[in-house]
């Protein structure tokens, strides 16, 4: 009779189950992304463009992943002074999760708690990421909202509450009489399991495609210039 798997065994092959379906997922999401970017170019009262550069994710040595995804919104000057009030970072932050689940047809849900914010896969305990509660910063042309990642099915034990999660909004001069916003998303000093369980190609063939082409995708449905409006409303009397 065959030895009973052991944790470390069962936890394996749950990442190359993990890797598997993120894979498969990257290959689908290029074709349904390209098709809703060019349906939804056409009514959107915002223009928005990545402007990442090529190289936007690094892994270091230590497994240490750093990613960052921009875009440049070209809008009229009055939709942004719409919108440039300090409760709509809190939407903004909303907006994100709201999308995360919408693109993958509500299969990852946002559980929202007191002290923090927890990715599910379905339902816990599938949960794949864990956040700490957001904090915000605040600047007159400029705001930055930072979740720091606790645990999860896809942080390596080592990498547990040292890396963060961050969108970035800046605004820039105006352009031929067309206001402009510089918009990131940053992971930072982020452990990715499955590369510390399989192997960095294998994380760099599945997870971070998907991150890519997710966050990509979010950041030209901003274009629509319709936020979310937060569950917390903890910057809706700023």
């Amino acid at each position: 009779m065959p030895a009973p798997a052991t944790p470390l065994r069962f936890t394996a092959c749950r990442m190359r189950l993990i890797a598997a379906l993120l894979r498969r997922g990257a290959a689908g999401l290029r074709a349904v992304l390209a098709a809703l970017r060019r349906a939804l170019a056409r009514r959107h009262p915002a223009q928005a463009a990545i402007i990442s550069p090529s190289r936007c994710t690094v892994i270091e040595a230590d497994h240490a992943v750093r990613s960052v995804q921009s875009a440049r919104l070209t809008m009229d000057p009055e939709d942004l002074e719409r919108l440039w009030v300090p409760a709509n970072l809190e939407n903004l932050a909303r907006t994100y999760w709201r999308f995360l689940s919408r693109v993958t047809l509500g299969l990852i849900r946002v559980i929202y708690e007191a002290d923090s914010r927890a990715v599910v896969l379905l339902a816990r305990p599938l949960t794949l990421l864990r956040f700490d509660a957001p904090q915000y910063t605040l600047e007159r042309d400029r705001g930055t909202v930072r979740w720091m990642i606790r645990d999860g099915l896809l942080v390596a034990r080592d990498g547990r509450g040292r890396g963060y999660l961050a969108l970035d909004v800046r605004r820039e001069p105006r352009r031929a009489d067309r206001a402009q916003v510089l918009i990131e998303v940053e992971v930072a000093n982020f452990y990715p399991a499955i590369a510390a369980r399989l192997s960095v190609p294998v994380y760099e063939r599945t997870q971070s495609v998907v991150h890519v082409l997710v966050t990509h995708a979010f950041l030209r449905s901003l274009a629509a210039l319709d936020l979310a409006r937060s569950k917390v409303g903890r910057l809706a009397a700023s």
